[in-house]
């Protein structure tokens, strides 16, 4: 069997519509499951929404219905989102599912067995937007005073009787862990960003509620429900199975990749490595802590009204490209800014004159000059077997962009734009339109390797833009079974009757309110 590879997202919180932020990463983890897939790998994607907390019970009684229905509603939303934007998941979890609702209590009983949990009392600040603890040392003065979070929401004064987690046992476990794995945390500056946060001591962390019971229950303790972070992490293995330790939990934990933002790395490389350590369960591979998504440099605020729903661009721009300007513009790790103009520029100048103006010319040829059939090819000259051989070592670049755990899709995405605008070069270089006056041999020579080269570099975007990739490699008449990375050596079949050609991707224009603003 071929060897598995185990990637979630984060569990998006529902208590509003996605947002651009859900769909970047959402498009990322899915690009890389698809680039695994492409690879031969076994590869299992979850993603899912974490329903619980007093943040959900708060938007419910605003908005005036049970929190069970605002979680229906929302978690829909987030589902339709994955359909839209052709996220190929594995499976789509819910934290109010009875099965999430058994693994989770599951890991609670493994870290009480352990002796880590005990009750006690606790009093101190906790955001409602952020479901989190802070310490008043953590706290910012906000204007006229308020006390803000790190993050900069709102925090209020909370006490109750609560379980507590022995956090603190575990500083030095963790840190041996960040030393002996520093690919545990990526990028690097979020690996410094949480070593500096430990070795600042910890204290024991909140684990139950008791001011409302939207939540999974605490066993042998009425009336107290799991901090929502509790259940949101362990959604990561009820989407393998837990707490059935057989079958998809032995195959596919630990999970290789936990791809999250930046804002939410605390819980998922402080606390989440903490309560496996105690439940003796094996550790995520990798926890990655992605950029914030900016509207024109701006962060997106309901109050400035900067808000943009991704489905509204994808519909706009369409799906494909708007992955492709996410993936290929944003230097994955780092902070981002998208526009209308920037999208409009980035895919007419890399698919529109790029891709599909070479797919479409050369295509055309053949379908105009060789009975819409792939031509025989001459002899190679020097520039085929540069052609070919610059195709074999951007492949090996791509690789290792995606590879090693740094995952460099700008990288990998710009090496393949270099390669096919090569493409490009080689074809006008060769100019296959003069030729046919003077050699058609050596026509239909170019006409072959320009094909051939498109087919290569349709399979290698195809993690990307794989509708678009899917259509492209259509053209090009490639049964469905040979449009993986193991297929990029056979080459294209000449004699092989083609499809009549037509534009995949269409040039861009400016939105009209854009366009005017």
């Amino acid at each position: 069997m071929s060897k598995p590879f185990y990637i979630t997202t984060a569990i998006s919180y529902p208590n509003g519509r996605p947002h651009i932020g859900h769909a970047y990463e959402a498009i990322a983890a899915d690009a890389i499951a698809r680039f695994h897939r492409l690879s031969g790998r076994d590869v299992r994607l979850i993603t899912g929404t974490d329903e619980h907390g007093l943040k959900m019970v708060q938007t419910a009684r605003d908005a005036g219905v049970e929190t069970i229905k605002l979680a229906d509603e929302m978690s829909s939303y987030f589902r339709d989102m994955c359909d839209i934007l052709n996220i190929k998941h594995d499976g789509f979890r819910r934290t109010s599912e009875p099965a999430h609702h058994d693994a989770s209590k599951a890991l609670w009983k493994a870290m009480d067995a352990n002796g880590d949990l005990y009750l006690d009392r606790y009093e101190g600040w906790y955001s409602v937007r952020d479901e989190a603890f802070y310490g008043e040392d953590e706290l910012e003065a906000g204007e006229g005073g308020v006390k803000l979070s790190p993050q900069g929401t709102p925090v209020e004064w909370t006490a109750e009787e609560t379980w507590f987690f022995k956090l603190s046992e575990y500083q030095d476990k963790l840190l041996k862990l960040y030393e002996e794995h520093p690919e545990f945390i990526q990028p690097e500056s979020r690996r410094n960003e949480v070593m500096r946060f430990v070795e600042g001591g910890l204290k024991d962390l909140s684990v139950s509620r008791t001011s409302f019971d939207w939540g999974v229950p605490v066993p042998g303790s009425p009336g107290h429900v799991m901090y929502v972070w509790v259940d949101a992490l362990t959604t990561y293995m009820t989407g393998v199975g837990y707490p059935d330790t057989e079958g998809m939990f032995a195959r596919y934990w630990p999970a290789d990749l936990h791809l999250i933002g930046k804002d939410i790395v605390r819980f998922h490389a402080v606390y989440w490595p903490a309560f496996l350590m105690s439940a003796g369960l094996p550790l995520p591979k990798q926890v990655f802590g992605h950029g914030f998504l900016l509207n024109r440099g701006e962060k997106m605020s309901k109050s400035v009204g900067n808000v943009v729903d991704p489905m509204a661009l994808a519909d706009i721009f369409g799906v494909d490209q708007l992955r492709y300007f996410l993936l290929a513009d944003v230097v994955f790790g780092k902070d981002g800014t998208y526009s209308a103009e920037a999208i409009v520029t980035k895919t007419n100048a890399d698919l529109a004159n790029n891709f599909g103006n070479l797919a479409q010319r050369s295509l055309s040829m053949i379908a105009k000059n060789c009975d819409g059939k792939v031509p025989t090819p001459g002899e190679a000259t020097e520039a085929e077997r540069q052609l070919l051989a610059q195709l074999h070592e951007c492949f090996a670049e791509v690789k290792a962009a995606m590879t090693g755990g740094l995952f460099k899709i700008d990288n990998a995405l710009d090496t393949i734009r270099e390669r096919l605008s090569a493409t490009n070069s080689y074809f006008a270089d060769q100019a296959p339109w003069a030729l046919r006056k003077t050699d058609p041999a050596r026509a239909d020579t170019v006409l072959y390797y320009t094909a051939e080269a498109i087919r290569q570099l349709a399979i290698m975007l195809r993690w990307v833009i794989p509708e678009s990739c899917d259509k492209m490699l259509d053209l090009l008449a490639q049964p469905a079974d040979a449009r993986d990375f193991a297929h990029l050596g056979t080459a294209i079949e000449t004699g092989l009757e083609l499809p009549q050609p037509k534009g995949i991707f269409p040039r861009l224009e400016m939105p009209e309110a854009e366009a005017s603003a």
